[in-house]
């Protein structure tokens, strides 16, 4: 049996959920990495890298692969890319609206 899509799109975003994968998702944006870059540029035991790398991967937003020694990360479809971009451009309208708002209450705060 299927799940709904509207249970699948808030699985992929609880996968987004955790300040580690997002990171992962950012910096394998610039290409494939091997762990011990990934490692080297966040600031996590190697474990619990492992750990979110793994979730990632059953998500299905990033592959792995041996090259030679290494194990490689890549973003699973340049979608993955697409997708922090939106997250980006939102949050930039939310933070963008609050900052507004907050003049506005600052501004009103003085008149009355």
């Amino acid at each position: 049996m299927s799940v709904p899509l509207y249970q699948a799109k808030a699985e992929l975003f609880r996968t987004l959920g955790h300040p580690v994968r997002i990171r992962v998702l950012e910096l394998l944006q610039e290409g494939p990495k091997p762990v011990r870059d990934l490692l080297f540029a966040i600031d996590v035991e190697a474990s619990n890298l492992s750990q979110q790398l793994a979730v990632l991967r059953r998500a299905g937003m990033v592959t792995s692969y041996r090259d030679g020694s290494l194990v490689m990360y890549a973003l699973s479809t340049p979608d993955v890319a697409d997708l922090l971009a939106a997250g980006r451009r939102i949050l930039g309208a939310v933070l963008t609206d609050r900052d507004a708002l907050l003049d506005e209450l600052r501004a009103s705060g003085r008149e009355g």
